[in-house]
């Protein structure tokens, strides 16, 4: 009898109760006592587009009551010969910083102050993050790249003079400490993130030393982490491949101008410099900005018509905030940020639309849960 009374009563049971709704709410957070206090952030807004777009990202804090904020420094620019010591220090005292693009002059000229910043903070690692996001059509889909590049040496180590007349040389300088620091960066990304594969991207084929010595430092790495797939790609090769099938890729380190050149093409691919978040970390500080470089000064005629995309920065300050430990904030940034983008009604000019900086900040914040 008991027997016959079992699938009854399993019936009956299941009938009774209805199924678990998931993703209601993530796992909670478990914050240190004083984790919740507002945290100080060193904020530039920079050149061009700048203040537009760092603008846009203090309303969207305000609006959300996040628990940091700004001490900013208006008076950088690009022209200038070094950043002022009292934002260094400030840098320095708060540990993050969040920036618009700063203009570096072509050919001759003072040096680039986002170099400058990097040495002198030893930021010793660019992220850059391409991913398609939803509603926002492109040639390409399952793209979610991360390209992570050395920040220090290399071709920007800035070591250059003229021989004779009309002979310059330019030393490129790879170190086996620099090479190492972020091959380690970069798997341990990877096996934070649950990412699968890491890919090096080098010319080692014509550069046998210096970009020999930054495959020999990726490959001890790679020996530590058995459970994260380890390749290799040149260069040229790799441009290639990024263009006709960016899906194949998840995360790749890079010396440091190629990751400037493979970033920016990723960022193309996968919806354009004006979407794509990134930011640049060291052992003490991080600074937070757009992710690919083109473009995030714009033109006059942007700033003139107040239209620069402020989605980029938007979702920089969203890996901020998680670099600054308040998940559920990230969280609810980057949904709003990216509920705007898939709905389509409030674009700017480059994502195909006409939408002020104002008329998509204010839309996000509309989209806040």
């Amino acid at each position: 009898m008991a027997r016959m009374a079992s699938p009854i009563l399993k019936r009956l049971v299941q009938s009774s109760n209805p199924p678990l709704q998931l993703g209601l709410r993530s796992v909670t957070y478990m914050p240190r006592p004083g984790d919740g206090a507002p945290r100080p952030v060193t904020l530039i807004p920079g050149d061009g587009i700048g203040p537009l777009v760092t603008n846009a990202v203090e309303q969207l804090m305000e609006a959300m009551h996040a628990p940091v904020y700004f001490e900013t420094f208006d008076e950088v620019h690009g022209d200038m010969k070094r950043v002022p010591q009292e934002v260094i220090e400030s840098i320095r005292k708060n540990k993050v910083c969040l920036k618009g693009g700063l203009n570096t002059p072509v050919g001759g000229g003072v040096s680039s102050l986002n170099v400058m910043l990097r040495k002198e903070l030893d930021l010793y690692a660019s992220l850059v993050h391409c991913f398609n996001l939803t509603g926002l059509p492109t040639r390409h889909e399952n793209v979610d790249i991360v390209v992570i590049r050395e920040n220090t040496e290399g071709e920007y180590a800035g070591l250059e003079h003229e021989v004779v007349p009309g002979v310059v040389e330019s030393l490129k300088v790879m170190t086996k400490f620099c090479s190492e620091r972020i091959a380690q960066y970069a798997f341990e990304y990877a096996y934070l993130n649950n990412r699968k594969k890491v890919t090096a991207v080098h010319k080692a084929n014509i550069m046998k030393l210096a970009d020999g010595l930054f495959l020999e430092s990726c490959r001890e790495v790679a020996t530590k982490y058995p459970g994260i797939k380890y390749n290799e790609i040149i260069v040229d090769n790799c441009c290639m491949q990024l263009v006709s099938k960016p899906e194949q890729f998840d995360v790749m380190v890079t010396p440091n101008l190629y990751g400037n050149l493979v970033a920016n093409t990723a960022a193309g691919i996968a919806g354009g410099a004006g979407v794509m978040p990134g930011g640049n970390v060291g052992s003490d500080h991080a600074v937070f900005e757009q992710g690919a470089s083109a473009g995030n000064v714009g033109n006059t005629k942007l700033v003139e018509q107040r239209k620069a995309n402020p989605v980029a920065l938007l979702l920089s300050s969203a890996m901020m905030l998680r670099h600054l430990q308040f998940p559920s904030f990230a969280d609810r940034l980057e949904t709003a940020v990216k509920r705007v983008i898939s709905e389509g009604e409030y674009r700017t000019k480059d994502l195909g639309g006409d939408s002020t900086t104002q008329e998509v900040v204010d839309a996000v914040i509309a989209a806040l849960d």
